[in-house]
């Protein structure tokens, strides 16, 4: 498999499954502002969407979307990332998976632009407190978003809370998220993945997640 990414943007997630799952991938990092290859490839010849991630399969089918690429990957090692597909318990990490989608991560979205207007920014940071605090709930009874165990949804979550110091989101009302952060970065895996993306356990992303 081969893994478009970009360093820090939400393909760390992906990135950060497949090194949990031990599967081999090779990775193809994106300048997302000039949407080139290092080689010089355009991008958007691969991805017309022109943003990442990306995973090329084995037999060249391409995949896009955090929350389906994310499932793709657990579905390739049965029960070490996500419950059986169909089961309620796989629902419930569909649901987290979708929260984090379209709550959490575009909600981030307008932060990351110098041009987006300060209102609109710190409206932005209110409402992402807001969907912090019902994550931090869920948080504050068990160590990772769906029990005791590590699942692609806390891969997910995990990248955009690293976001948090660039985009000057403040997570020190929420223990609950300031301590799974820590819990997360401290895994192993999720150590390698940041290491190989050139980033610090404390550091946030260094490009956006266009």
């Amino acid at each position: 498999m081969r893994l478009y990414f970009a360093p820090g943007a939400c393909s760390l997630a992906v990135r950060i499954a497949l090194t949990e799952a031990g599967l081999p991938f090779t990775a193809e990092k994106v300048d997302l502002r000039t949407h080139k290859l290092a080689d010089g490839t355009d991008y958007t010849a691969i991805n017309p969407k022109g943003y990442v991630p990306l995973l090329e399969l084995p037999d060249g089918t391409r995949l896009s979307e955090v929350p389906v690429l994310l499932q793709y990957v657990a579905d390739r090692v049965p029960g070490a990332l996500a419950p059986a597909y169909g089961s309620v318990d796989r629902y419930r990490v569909m649901e987290w998976l979708n929260f984090i989608a379209t709550e959490i991560h575009k909600q981030a979205g307008p932060l990351w632009h110098p041009t987006t207007p300060v209102a609109t920014k710190e409206a932005a940071r209110a409402r992402l407190a807001v969907r912090f605090d019902h994550v931090a709930r869920a948080l504050a009874a068990q160590p990772y978003l769906t029990g005791t165990g590590f699942g692609i949804a806390d891969a997910y979550l995990f990248t955009i809370l690293n976001w948090a110091p660039m985009l000057e989101v403040d997570l020190t009302p929420f223990p609950a998220l300031v301590a799974y952060r820590a819990r997360v970065a401290a895994r192993p895996a999720v150590r390698r993945a940041l290491a190989a993306e050139g980033l610090a356990e404390d550091e946030a992303a260094a490009a956006p997640a266009a």
